[in-house]
């Protein structure tokens, strides 16, 4: 991605949004763009402050959505990261909002992945693993092969899928989850969060139904206690009083169900595509 272009044209203009910047430093200097991720639905890029790398995605660069205001998307990537850092678990990389070269945007700290290492993936319906994974969904391939999606069977991945329950991820793709050198997962694009009806979209399916450790329970508790203080009036700087209250209402579910949650509705309970 290094050396991609620039998109030409005016830059836009205006405040920098309001909101909370994580604890601990980040840099502050300016942002340099280096390159453009050109698969992305809305535009993203990569560059630097102050020698680290970075992601950046303008709010001017957000493609309309019918079901999500316009110019919202920065703000619910920056509120995953603040329940990210309630649950402290460090499922989002630090993630906060300034301007850039391409107006104000959410940027957040680039994370580099162990190649050698994948935690969600698709392999051949009779070579799924039988240990250290667990099946999702089954479909065929480009030559009408049977395949299964599959994603390993984890403590940093249980812990993903419980965080996706509360902030209602629409978007959980596999590209969207990252192995890092050591075991290490973050979960990266959340501009499709908080939404006050049901949107769960995820690739992580494979506990459904399934208790939730103590640990878990103890991370949902967290949460929904600082969603009655500093929680919940930072998220009120980037979603609406309602999607706060949703955001509750998912936590008080999953604390009295004690379980994961199945898929319900009627649209599909995985994104498309899957990766």
């Amino acid at each position: 991605m290094a050396g991609a272009p620039v998109p030409s044209g005016p830059v836009p203009s205006g405040p920098v949004p309001s909101g909370p910047v994580p604890s601990g430093p980040v840099p502050s200097g300016d942002l340099e763009l280096t390159g453009r991720v050109r698969i992305a639905s809305n535009d993203t890029f990569v560059g630097t402050i102050d020698g680290t790398a970075v992601v950046y995605k303008p709010v001017a660069g957000e493609a309309p959505l019918w079901d999500f205001p316009d110019g919202t998307l920065a703000g619910r990537e920056v509120s995953a990261f603040l329940v990210s850092e309630a649950f402290g678990w460090g499922v989002v990389p630090t993630t906060w909002l300034r301007d850039g070269p391409l107006g104000p945007g959410m940027v957040q700290l680039w994370q580099e992945v162990d190649p050698e290492q994948s935690a969600v993936d698709l392999v051949s319906s009779d070579e799924v693993p039988e240990e250290g994974w667990l099946p999702v969904i089954d479909g065929t391939d480009e030559r009408d092969l049977p395949v299964t999606l599959v994603h390993e069977d984890s403590a940093a991945l249980r812990r993903m899928a419980v965080f996706d329950v509360v902030v209602n991820n629409a978007d959980r793709k596999g590209g969207h989850v990252l192995a890092l050198p050591g075991g290490h997962r973050h979960g990266v694009d959340h501009g499709l969060t908080f939404h006050v009806e049901h949107k769960l979209r995820t690739v992580l399916w494979g506990w459904l139904g399934d208790e939730l450790a103590p640990d878990e329970l103890e991370g949902l508790a967290r949460v929904r206690a600082d969603l009655d203080g500093a929680l919940g009036e930072a998220l009120a700087e980037h979603v609406t009083p309602l999607e706060v209250s949703a955001t509750i209402a998912r936590c008080e579910h999953l604390l009295s169900s004690g379980r994961f949650p199945e898929p319900r509705g009627h649209g599909s309970a995985v994104p498309w595509p899957l990766f």
